[in-house]
């Protein structure tokens, strides 16, 4: 998978291409991702990619002009742009797991106050982290391709992510490791039995305590 991300800020991107498990993906050519300064692409003097809005109204706007020479500079027919925007569907994991489907995706970061409007015309879709306000769209980015990297194969074991979070709109099981007993808190007899078939039930009994009591809208 190929990864382009436009934005503004390409230093903010320096940890998270080099640490953990996107470093090591990157490592093993299961995906490549490239940092696109807009500034780059801005036809107007000292490097120019905000203005103020028509009408007026507080704050800069992100201009059409550079976001849509960078775009058209690296998009193929395998292309899938992405604009973030509180405008855009919520994020989630089922996304994520679409997501994977795709060769090359293309994220569009915004800032200041906005985007010009003619910017959504360039995208297949919108997406949003959630319903809160951030000063950019270079975090939303990370978390996406984060989200979307540790799925592809050979990223991470199967195994680790058969009973993650959110697949069957379930939280996790409990997990516990050494000391067996900790300030008076033990580890449950059952994790040391070494009854697999009981220990599965738990887990699963669990997955579903754990998400009523805390994400029961997910139920």
């Amino acid at each position: 998978m190929r990864i382009d991300i436009l934005t503004l800020f390409p230093g903010m991107f320096d940890g998270f291409k080099t640490e953990s498990i996107i470093k090591r993906a990157i490592e093993k050519e299961k995906v490549q991702i490239n940092i696109i300064d807009i500034r780059k692409y801005t036809p107007y003097k000292n490097n120019q990619v905000d203005d103020y809005q028509y009408g007026g109204g507080g704050g800069m706007i992100l201009m059409c002009e550079p976001v849509f020479n960078a775009v058209e500079s690296i998009k193929t027919e395998e292309s899938h742009i992405i604009l973030l925007s509180p405008r855009g569907k919520t994020f989630n994991q089922s996304k994520a797991y679409e997501l994977t489907n795709k060769k090359h995706l293309i994220i569009i970061c915004g800032h200041y106050e906005g985007f010009d409007e003619r910017i959504y015309s360039l995208c297949d879709e919108v997406i949003s982290i959630g319903n809160f306000i951030l000063t950019g769209g270079e975090l939303p980015a990370m978390m996406i391709s984060d989200a979307v990297i540790r799925l592809l194969d050979g990223v991470i074991s199967q195994t680790s992510l058969a009973y993650e979070s959110f697949n069957d709109n379930l939280l996790d099981y409990p997990v516990y490791t050494k000391p067996r007993e900790f300030r008076g808190m033990n580890v449950p007899d059952v994790l040391l039995s070494g009854n697999h078939k009981l220990i599965n039930e738990y887990r699963d009994s669990e997955r579903k305590r754990i998400t009523k009591e805390y994400r029961d809208d997910l139920l």
